[in-house]
């Protein structure tokens, strides 16, 4: 059990990461080659990865160098998630390639400890091997993250949305109520399953809530508590995908594809919002606006998702995509 302990300054600096951190969901990642747990969730993601790092040559890297360092167990390196990379995948990498030597060794001990490192990983407190495991964690994001970006991307602003609209309800309590189902708040302390038996106490610090698309079960935080505070937690993620109708990519105008109103509702899904509140904007029964939400649900333009006792609505990748390109660009 991991215990998170906030006073009320820790409360007011609580806050959500505004992007999917590519470290973090390169290594979460990781983990799902190494366990067949909630894998039907990465179906899709498993095989097509699977077969674009066979085919560039990239599994015996993937076997030898990446997936020893970051084992699915109590422990890997902090150095390898750092808090740059929440500004994207070339700050984060810097940062690895610039943490310091004794770190880089004290880190790989306590993986050697825990689950054990392999023989070559102290070698990465040099310079020169230290860019290779940076041009490795470069060709695996290319290879099996960014292809899958925008659905990510959807995934992560869906979660900010309902977590915004939570704060706007309750407050900060209110997020820390809502993270699921093995996390529970119990004021002044965040208790959720953990690997082990710890206690963190923010002291000030605030901590930064970071919803990982790749995290599954778990939440994971760092191990030394000296850094700035970090819980990574899991999205929930829907048991079924939908077919796609070929001519929602055609390019014809969204009211012709769709018709007005529901035009208007799926505008109206892209910044998150209610059955009522779609029912509003418009200018629809609630009943009807139900309706329209179900038929753009059904074409995989929308995902719904309960928090507490509403529904709340968001765009999928393919609704993004195709609202992205039914809005004119200005001159």
């Amino acid at each position: 059990m991991l215990r998170i302990h906030f006073t009320d300054a820790d409360l007011n600096r609580t806050r959500i990461a505004a992007a999917p951190d590519p470290l973090w969901e390169i290594c979460t990642s990781l983990h799902r080659f190494q366990s067949r747990q909630g894998r039907w969730a990465y179906a899709d993601w498993y095989r097509t990865s699977r077969t674009r790092l066979h085919a560039t040559g990239f599994n015996r890297t993937l076997r030898t160098l990446l997936l020893p360092l970051v084992p699915r167990a109590t422990y890997f390196p902090d150095f390898l998630t750092p808090p740059e990379s929440v500004d994207g995948l070339d700050a984060g990498l810097e940062a690895v390639l610039s943490t310091p030597r004794r770190r880089v060794l004290r880190e790989i001990a306590i993986l050697d400890r825990t689950s054990g490192a392999p023989a070559w990983a102290h070698r990465l407190a040099e310079p020169d091997t230290r860019r290779e495991l940076v041009q490795a964690l470069r060709d695996y994001y290319d290879t099996v993250i960014a292809p899958y970006g925008d659905r990510i991307r959807a995934r992560i602003e869906a979660e900010r949305s309902a977590r915004a609209r939570a704060v706007l309800s309750h407050g900060t309590e209110g997020v820390l109520q809502g993270l699921g189902p093995g996390l529970q708040w119990r004021r002044p302390v965040l208790h959720t399953v953990y690997p082990e038996d710890r206690d963190l106490r923010l002291d000030g610090r605030g901590l930064l809530l970071v919803p990982s698309y790749f995290c599954w079960g778990n939440p994971v935080s760092f191990s030394d508590t000296t850094l700035d505070p970090v819980l990574l937690y899991a999205l929930n993620h829907e048991t079924h995908r939908t077919a796609i109708p070929a001519d929602l990519g055609s390019g014809a105008p969204l009211a012709s594809l769709l018709g007005r109103t529901r035009a208007t509702v799926l505008r109206a899904v892209a910044a998150g919002a209610t059955t009522g509140e779609l029912a509003r904007a418009a200018g629809v029964s609630a009943p009807s606006a139900s309706q329209h939400v179900t038929a753009l649900r059904d074409a995989g333009l929308v995902v719904s998702h309960r928090y507490a006792s509403s529904v709340l609505h968001t765009l999928t990748p393919l609704g993004a995509a195709l609202l992205r390109a039914n809005t004119p660009t200005p001159r």
